[in-house]
């Protein structure tokens, strides 16, 4: 006689309405989240602040303090030439600027980046070892509003021209100063001031615990290959002061 199967429970089914709902609250919470981020930002760059009668006001719109560990080892300055020119109303409407304004371009070593490995310390020279980071260098600052030359030409000179030739020479002042910084001669006079630079900062510990008689070296990352000298490289900054007696 054949055996009588029990009946087959219905298994539970999910409560897809309330996951779906679920879902549809948390994909409007990241559209909204998004929004806002986006809003801030278009606020930021373009909204006009202004008073209750409509005049706009100077103030900071946004600003970030952020922590920086970077040492200045030198610093370019002079003066730079900026050029640019527009054309509009199909070729009848041309205009130029020029201007000169002063510059500065700074060059940094950043400190973070230098760990109880990069001390290097030869006992029988007497010869401490840093193994530096190669120098970077800083943004360019033109003061446009220091300018000495600020000249432009054309029969009739748009808004949108003016604004575009304004922009153009910003960009171009930034652009030359950065080129003259990054010059091999100045990238190396540069790196001459920071081993001077680092070797004053670093030995100072040396000389306050009155341990005479040693040398600070400072070797950029492109002078490390081939090198053949032997260091002892097992122990941090504060043991090698402590042994350098």
């Amino acid at each position: 006689m054949a055996e009588v199967q029990p009946p087959l429970q219905p298994q539970p089914q999910p409560n897809r309405p309330i996951a779906s709902l679920v879902a549809a609250i948390v994909a409007i919470i990241a559209a909204l989240v998004i929004a806002k981020i986006g809003y801030d930002k278009y606020s930021e760059k373009y909204v006009v602040e202004r008073r209750d009668d409509g005049v706009a006001v100077d103030r900071i719109v946004r600003a970030t303090f952020t922590g920086a560990s970077a040492l200045k080892v030198g610093s370019l300055s002079g003066t730079v030439q900026s050029t640019a020119s527009d054309v509009r109303g199909f070729g009848m409407l041309s205009s130029d600027k020029v201007v000169k304004a002063p510059f500065s371009v700074d060059y940094f070593v950043d400190m973070a980046r230098m760990g109880g490995a990069d001390y290097r310390w030869d006992q029988q020279a007497r010869v401490l070892t840093i193994l530096a980071p190669d120098v970077t260098v800083g943004a360019p600052n033109v003061d446009e509003s220091a300018t000495s030359v600020s000249e432009t030409r054309g029969l009739y000179v748009t808004r949108a021209a003016a604004e575009a030739l304004a922009r153009q020479v910003s960009i171009g002042a930034r652009r030359t100063a950065e080129v003259e910084a990054r010059k091999p001669e100045r990238i190396a006079a540069a790196r001459e001031n920071a081993r001077r630079a680092l070797a004053k900062l670093l030995g100072a510990p040396l000389e306050a615990a009155g341990v005479g008689n040693v040398r600070v070296a400072i070797v950029f990352p492109f002078e490390r290959s081939g090198t053949t000298e032997r260091w002892d490289a097992s122990r941090s900054p504060q043991e090698i002061l402590a042994n350098a007696q």
